[in-house]
């Protein structure tokens, strides 16, 4: 009997601790592993949502910058001379919130407080184009071939038909543009891309969130023969090509609001810059960082990358935010005008 009880002895209770610090060492280096695998996955996946969301913003912005100043043919034709007091096809405010009655000719300057401190507005304007008009009545609207969109992707149903012989008419459908505006506000707590648009150039307006986590929102406009806050000088020639780009409260002309529509109808090209967020936690690296909307182009052969654009009086240009855990991208392109602004 003393030998059957000696081999039916159960463990000590040193053996038992033991085994219970072993099993709980397995247990942590099993939770530390999956939390960093767990981090890791939510960091590829918020990266790979900000290039999604970059692609997406770039391409929608280049498709409706490339319609800017579109005239259908049957109003281009119409025209005998571009109005000196009609809108430009191109606007913008620099560092500015929305005006949501009158968007296109007012705006609210960003305090250092706001989220999208130092953001712009884009305003884009354009006609839809006819895929046939109705010559025998011109009371009738014309249908749209539907190629033209706003900044929300709609479609116009139809466009103004106005008699070639009648030149108040033609100038009056020419003025029924559509209009696409872009800007960054808060959309469900966080800042966004968004856009206000309108079909025919005045109210109603319609604002949506395209982008979700764009938090800044820069825009140069490149020009040509045109000086900062003064009238442009006469061209020489057709001018198609940039030789500056200046901010939108660079093209403006004190007392003159046809010397600063005049401006406009200079712009040859669009640069944009954009910073894109994640959403919290998504970043393992807390460090301050400093981001550059514009790319990485040097101001000079010994600067910093992505001085090129930036300006101490274009606030938004050089971009430094509070360390708060979240991935950021930049995107920054230019868009080429191919449409005529009117001179």
């Amino acid at each position: 009997m003393r030998r059957s009880q000696q081999r039916m002895r159960g463990l000590t209770l040193i053996e038992l601790l033991v085994a219970m610090v072993i099993g709980l060492v397995i247990v942590l280096a099993a939770v530390a592993a999956l939390t960093v695998a767990r981090r890791g996955f939510n960091t590829v996946d918020a990266a790979s949502q900000l290039r999604d969301s970059g692609r997406f913003a770039a391409d929608l912005i280049q498709r409706v910058g490339a319609q800017t100043g579109y005239r259908d043919v049957f109003i281009a034709a119409g025209l005998a001379s571009e109005d000196a007091t009609r809108e430009a096809n191109l606007g913008g405010f620099n560092n500015a919130l929305l005006d949501a009655t009158n968007p296109t000719t007012a705006s609210t300057a960003r305090t250092a407080s706001v989220v999208g401190y130092g953001s712009d507005i884009l305003i884009l304007r354009y006609q839809a184009s006819q895929l046939y008009s109705n010559s025998e009545d011109s009371t009738k609207a014309a249908v749209a071939d539907q190629t033209m969109i706003d900044c929300a992707g709609n479609t116009v149903a139809s466009v103004p038909n106005p008699k070639d012989a009648d030149p108040s008419q033609v100038a009056q459908a020419y003025d029924r543009r559509i209009v696409s505006i872009f800007h960054v506000a808060i959309s469900q707590g966080e800042p966004a891309l968004m856009c206000t648009y309108s079909s025919t150039g005045a109210a109603p307006w319609t604002t949506v969130p395209v982008i979700q986590g764009v938090e800044n929102f820069q825009v140069l406009y490149g020009v040509d023969g045109v000086t900062a806050n003064a009238a442009p000088a006469a061209p020489t020639a057709v001018p198609d090509v940039p030789d500056s780009y200046l901010r939108a409260d660079q093209m403006t002309v004190a007392g003159s609001a046809n010397n600063t529509k005049a401006n406009w109808r200079r712009v040859r090209s669009i640069r944009i810059g954009m910073v894109l967020r994640s959403a919290p936690g998504s970043s393992q690296d807390m460090a301050a960082q400093t981001f550059w909307p514009f790319g990485a182009a040097k101001g000079s052969a010994t600067g910093e990358a992505g001085t090129a654009f930036a300006n101490s009086n274009d606030m938004g240009t050089s971009f430094q935010p509070t360390p708060d855990g979240r991935l950021r991208q930049t995107v920054s392109f230019t868009i080429h005008l191919r449409n005529d602004q009117g001179l």
